[in-house]
Protein backbone atom coordinates (compact mmCIF):
# COMPACT_ATOMS: atom_id res chain seq x y z
CA UNK A 1 0.00 0.00 0.00
CA UNK A 2 1.10 3.46 -0.82
CA UNK A 3 0.17 6.27 1.97
CA UNK A 4 -1.24 9.48 0.87
CA UNK A 5 -0.02 12.35 2.85
CA UNK A 6 -0.99 15.26 1.43
CA UNK A 7 -4.23 16.35 -0.45
CA UNK A 8 -5.52 19.19 -2.19
CA UNK A 9 -7.86 20.83 -4.22
CA UNK A 10 -5.99 23.01 -6.65
CA UNK A 11 -9.53 24.26 -8.46
CA UNK A 12 -12.34 23.38 -10.13
CA UNK A 13 -12.33 19.04 -10.13
CA UNK A 14 -8.44 19.08 -10.01
CA UNK A 15 -6.40 17.95 -7.22
CA UNK A 16 -2.93 17.51 -6.42
CA UNK A 17 -2.07 14.35 -3.93
CA UNK A 18 1.11 13.79 -2.35
CA UNK A 19 2.04 9.98 -1.86
CA UNK A 20 4.69 8.40 0.02
CA UNK A 21 6.57 5.58 -2.74
CA UNK A 22 10.11 6.18 -2.18
CA UNK A 23 11.79 3.78 -4.63
CA UNK A 24 9.66 5.44 -7.29
CA UNK A 25 11.28 8.95 -6.08
CA UNK A 26 14.72 7.76 -5.59
CA UNK A 27 14.95 6.73 -9.44
CA UNK A 28 12.13 9.09 -11.59
CA UNK A 29 13.28 12.10 -13.76
CA UNK A 30 10.26 15.39 -14.86
CA UNK A 31 8.80 13.38 -18.17
CA UNK A 32 7.99 10.17 -16.59
CA UNK A 33 4.51 8.67 -15.42
CA UNK A 34 3.60 6.46 -12.62
CA UNK A 35 0.06 3.79 -13.14
CA UNK A 36 -1.96 4.01 -9.95
CA UNK A 37 -4.82 2.28 -9.03
CA UNK A 38 -7.14 2.49 -6.00
CA UNK A 39 -8.18 -0.42 -4.69
CA UNK A 40 -7.76 -4.16 -6.42
CA UNK A 41 -11.08 -3.63 -8.27
CA UNK A 42 -10.16 -0.09 -9.97
CA UNK A 43 -8.74 0.40 -13.43
CA UNK A 44 -4.60 1.04 -13.86
CA UNK A 45 -4.58 4.84 -14.69
CA UNK A 46 -1.18 6.45 -15.77
CA UNK A 47 -0.75 9.84 -14.40
CA UNK A 48 2.44 12.12 -15.29
CA UNK A 49 5.10 13.02 -12.44
CA UNK A 50 3.95 16.51 -11.17
CA UNK A 51 7.17 16.53 -8.65
CA UNK A 52 9.07 14.43 -6.59
CA UNK A 53 11.60 14.44 -3.44
CA UNK A 54 13.85 11.50 -3.12
CA UNK A 55 14.68 12.62 0.33
CA UNK A 56 10.72 12.51 1.60
CA UNK A 57 10.35 9.67 -0.72
CA UNK A 58 7.33 11.40 -2.31
CA UNK A 59 5.83 11.70 -5.68
CA UNK A 60 3.61 14.45 -6.43
CA UNK A 61 0.34 13.57 -8.30
CA UNK A 62 -2.07 16.19 -10.32
CA UNK A 63 -5.67 15.02 -11.31
CA UNK A 64 -8.69 15.90 -12.82
CA UNK A 65 -11.63 14.16 -12.41
CA UNK A 66 -13.17 13.32 -15.75
CA UNK A 67 -14.71 9.52 -15.31
CA UNK A 68 -15.57 6.96 -12.62
CA UNK A 69 -12.01 5.74 -11.60
CA UNK A 70 -10.63 9.53 -10.95
CA UNK A 71 -13.96 10.07 -9.01
CA UNK A 72 -13.11 7.33 -7.35
CA UNK A 73 -9.68 8.58 -6.74
CA UNK A 74 -10.97 12.24 -5.34
CA UNK A 75 -12.97 10.40 -2.71
CA UNK A 76 -9.02 9.38 -1.14
CA UNK A 77 -7.96 11.52 1.52
CA UNK A 78 -4.69 12.22 3.57
CA UNK A 79 -4.21 9.06 5.26
CA UNK A 80 -5.71 6.40 2.65
CA UNK A 81 -3.68 5.04 0.17
CA UNK A 82 -3.26 3.44 -2.98
CA UNK A 83 -2.93 -0.05 -3.53
CA UNK A 84 -0.60 -0.31 -6.45
CA UNK A 85 1.80 2.88 -7.36
CA UNK A 86 3.92 1.65 -10.18
CA UNK A 87 6.77 3.50 -11.97
CA UNK A 88 8.55 5.41 -13.07
CA UNK A 89 7.67 4.42 -16.45
CA UNK A 90 8.81 6.10 -20.05
CA UNK A 91 11.61 8.02 -21.12
CA UNK A 92 12.67 10.88 -18.98
CA UNK A 93 12.58 14.47 -21.23
CA UNK A 94 15.53 15.05 -22.98
CA UNK A 95 16.08 18.74 -21.09
CA UNK A 96 16.18 16.98 -18.04
CA UNK A 97 19.35 14.44 -18.51
CA UNK A 98 22.65 15.84 -16.47
CA UNK A 99 24.93 14.41 -19.08
CA UNK A 100 23.14 17.06 -21.76
CA UNK A 101 23.10 20.15 -19.62
CA UNK A 102 26.00 22.08 -21.13
CA UNK A 103 23.96 22.11 -24.65
CA UNK A 104 20.12 22.66 -22.91
CA UNK A 105 21.67 25.85 -21.47
CA UNK A 106 22.64 26.58 -24.88
CA UNK A 107 19.01 26.50 -26.05
CA UNK A 108 16.40 29.53 -25.87
CA UNK A 109 13.86 27.31 -24.58
CA UNK A 110 9.75 27.89 -23.83
CA UNK A 111 6.91 25.64 -22.78
CA UNK A 112 3.54 26.29 -23.36
CA UNK A 113 1.41 24.09 -21.10
CA UNK A 114 -2.33 23.50 -21.51
CA UNK A 115 -4.58 22.76 -18.47
CA UNK A 116 -3.36 20.12 -16.63
CA UNK A 117 -0.15 19.76 -19.01
CA UNK A 118 0.92 22.57 -16.37
CA UNK A 119 1.71 19.93 -13.76
CA UNK A 120 3.96 17.83 -15.90
CA UNK A 121 5.65 21.09 -17.10
CA UNK A 122 6.48 22.03 -13.68
CA UNK A 123 7.82 19.41 -13.13
CA UNK A 124 11.06 20.12 -15.79
CA UNK A 125 10.75 23.78 -15.60
CA UNK A 126 11.58 23.11 -11.50
CA UNK A 127 14.34 20.44 -12.69
CA UNK A 128 15.92 23.01 -14.71
CA UNK A 129 15.20 26.32 -12.03
CA UNK A 130 17.38 23.86 -9.78
CA UNK A 131 20.17 23.18 -12.71
CA UNK A 132 20.67 27.34 -13.60
CA UNK A 133 18.34 27.07 -16.79
CA UNK A 134 16.38 29.50 -17.32
CA UNK A 135 12.82 29.48 -19.53
CA UNK A 136 9.65 31.04 -21.04
CA UNK A 137 6.97 29.33 -19.88
CA UNK A 138 3.14 30.03 -21.50
CA UNK A 139 0.08 28.64 -18.95
CA UNK A 140 -2.57 29.02 -20.79
CA UNK A 141 -5.99 27.50 -19.24
CA UNK A 142 -9.94 28.68 -20.34
CA UNK A 143 -10.92 30.82 -17.55
CA UNK A 144 -9.09 32.00 -14.09
CA UNK A 145 -10.72 29.60 -11.99
CA UNK A 146 -9.09 26.52 -13.61
CA UNK A 147 -5.08 28.06 -13.11
CA UNK A 148 -3.46 26.25 -10.56
CA UNK A 149 0.36 26.66 -9.76
CA UNK A 150 1.20 30.29 -10.73
CA UNK A 151 2.96 31.36 -7.72
CA UNK A 152 5.09 28.05 -7.92
CA UNK A 153 5.27 28.66 -11.79
CA UNK A 154 6.44 32.52 -11.51
CA UNK A 155 9.23 31.46 -8.68
CA UNK A 156 10.99 28.97 -11.27
CA UNK A 157 10.52 30.88 -14.51
CA UNK A 158 9.73 33.57 -16.97
CA UNK A 159 5.73 32.82 -16.46
CA UNK A 160 3.05 34.14 -18.93
CA UNK A 161 -0.10 33.75 -17.76
CA UNK A 162 -3.25 33.91 -20.29
CA UNK A 163 -7.02 32.44 -20.83
CA UNK A 164 -9.40 31.99 -23.00
CA UNK A 165 -11.78 34.44 -21.64
CA UNK A 166 -9.54 37.09 -20.52
CA UNK A 167 -10.20 36.78 -16.73
CA UNK A 168 -6.42 36.76 -16.00
CA UNK A 169 -3.32 37.27 -17.58
CA UNK A 170 -3.00 37.37 -21.58
CA UNK A 171 -6.73 37.21 -23.15
CA UNK A 172 -6.48 34.36 -25.91
CA UNK A 173 -4.76 30.69 -26.05
CA UNK A 174 -1.53 29.46 -25.33
CA UNK A 175 -0.65 29.81 -29.63
CA UNK A 176 -1.60 33.47 -29.15
CA UNK A 177 0.32 34.58 -26.44
CA UNK A 178 3.42 32.63 -28.20
CA UNK A 179 2.87 34.81 -31.40
CA UNK A 180 3.04 37.77 -29.51
CA UNK A 181 5.54 37.29 -27.48
CA UNK A 182 7.30 36.35 -31.26
CA UNK A 183 5.66 39.80 -32.27
CA UNK A 184 7.49 41.79 -29.77
CA UNK A 185 11.34 40.33 -30.61
CA UNK A 186 11.29 37.00 -28.36
CA UNK A 187 13.53 34.27 -30.17
CA UNK A 188 13.20 30.59 -28.85
CA UNK A 189 14.79 27.53 -30.41
CA UNK A 190 13.06 24.51 -28.48
CA UNK A 191 9.44 24.53 -27.62
CA UNK A 192 7.94 22.10 -25.42
CA UNK A 193 4.06 21.94 -25.62
CA UNK A 194 2.34 19.64 -22.98
CA UNK A 195 -1.50 19.62 -22.57
CA UNK A 196 -4.86 18.97 -24.48
CA UNK A 197 -3.98 17.13 -28.03
CA UNK A 198 -5.91 19.75 -29.79
CA UNK A 199 -3.72 22.46 -28.47
CA UNK A 200 -0.77 20.85 -29.02
CA UNK A 201 -1.62 20.13 -33.05
CA UNK A 202 -2.14 24.07 -32.69
CA UNK A 203 1.47 25.06 -31.25
CA UNK A 204 2.94 22.54 -33.17
CA UNK A 205 1.77 24.18 -36.69
CA UNK A 206 2.44 27.69 -35.25
CA UNK A 207 5.93 26.53 -34.33
CA UNK A 208 6.68 24.78 -37.63
CA UNK A 209 5.75 28.51 -39.26
CA UNK A 210 7.92 30.08 -36.55
CA UNK A 211 10.94 27.47 -36.71
CA UNK A 212 11.30 26.29 -33.32
CA UNK A 213 11.96 22.56 -32.82
CA UNK A 214 8.97 21.77 -30.98
CA UNK A 215 8.34 18.77 -28.32
CA UNK A 216 5.07 16.88 -27.34
CA UNK A 217 4.33 14.67 -24.72
CA UNK A 218 1.72 12.22 -25.81
CA UNK A 219 0.64 10.97 -22.36
CA UNK A 220 -3.13 11.53 -23.66
CA UNK A 221 -3.11 8.58 -26.02
CA UNK A 222 -2.05 6.17 -22.99
CA UNK A 223 -4.00 3.39 -21.49
CA UNK A 224 -2.25 0.27 -20.47
CA UNK A 225 1.43 2.32 -19.91
CA UNK A 226 3.39 -0.98 -20.74
CA UNK A 227 3.25 -0.96 -24.15
CA UNK A 228 1.00 -4.28 -23.83
CA UNK A 229 -2.29 -3.14 -25.24
CA UNK A 230 -0.91 -1.26 -28.29
CA UNK A 231 -4.00 1.54 -27.78
CA UNK A 232 -1.25 3.98 -27.65
CA UNK A 233 0.36 3.44 -31.60
CA UNK A 234 1.59 6.96 -32.99
CA UNK A 235 3.65 7.04 -36.45
CA UNK A 236 6.44 9.29 -35.66
CA UNK A 237 8.59 10.12 -38.72
CA UNK A 238 6.71 7.26 -41.27
CA UNK A 239 7.82 4.31 -37.79
CA UNK A 240 5.43 2.79 -35.47
CA UNK A 241 5.97 4.33 -31.90
CA UNK A 242 4.55 3.26 -28.75
CA UNK A 243 3.42 6.21 -26.66
CA UNK A 244 4.13 4.82 -22.95
CA UNK A 245 7.54 2.62 -23.58
CA UNK A 246 9.42 5.16 -26.52
CA UNK A 247 7.58 8.33 -24.99
CA UNK A 248 6.51 9.95 -23.83
CA UNK A 249 7.58 12.60 -25.19
CA UNK A 250 8.07 13.11 -29.55
CA UNK A 251 9.45 15.65 -31.98
CA UNK A 252 5.75 17.27 -32.63
CA UNK A 253 6.41 18.07 -36.25
CA UNK A 254 6.85 14.62 -37.47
Amino acid sequence: MYPILKKEMLADRIFLMEVEAPLVAESCLPGQFVIVRTDEESERIPLTICDYDAKKGTITLVVQMIGASTEKMQRLNAGDAFHDFVGPLGNPSDLCKEENLEEVKKKKIVFVAGGLGTAPVYCQVKWLHEHGVKVDVIMGSKNKNLLFFVDEMNAVSENHVCTDDGSFGFHGMGTDCLQDLYDKGATFDHCVAIGPMIMMKFVCKLTQKLGIHTVVSMNPVMVDGTGMCGACRLIVDHQVKFACVDGPEFDGHK
